[in-house]
């Protein structure tokens, strides 16, 4: 265990925090799972941004989190992507 997973293990202990942080988890998740299907095709955030008629700036926001896209966007992002995008409420 490293420094980084002794801290997040010691903060998840804040019941605040982990409210928090299981809260934006699922954001965070969509994150890495569309930064994962762009790195498998080999393409560039510029690439990806090219493909479904947006802005390099607006790829590079969307991956950081910095960016609330709407569902049409993440459905463009998906289909670039050759992927489907699917919601599930639980």
């Amino acid at each position: 265990m490293d420094d980084l997973d002794r801290l997040e293990a010691e903060l998840l202990k804040d019941p605040e925090f982990k409210a928090e942080y299981d809260a934006l988890e699922p954001e965070y998740e969509l994150i890495r799972q569309i930064i994962s299907a762009r790195t498998e095709k080999k393409m560039t955030q510029k690439q990806l941004a090219e493909k479904i008629g947006t802005k390099q700036s607006n790829i590079a926001r969307l991956e950081s989190g910095n960016y609330n896209p709407s569902f049409q966007f993440l459905q463009k992002v998906a289909g670039a992507l050759d992927k489907k995008l699917s919601f599930a409420l639980r």
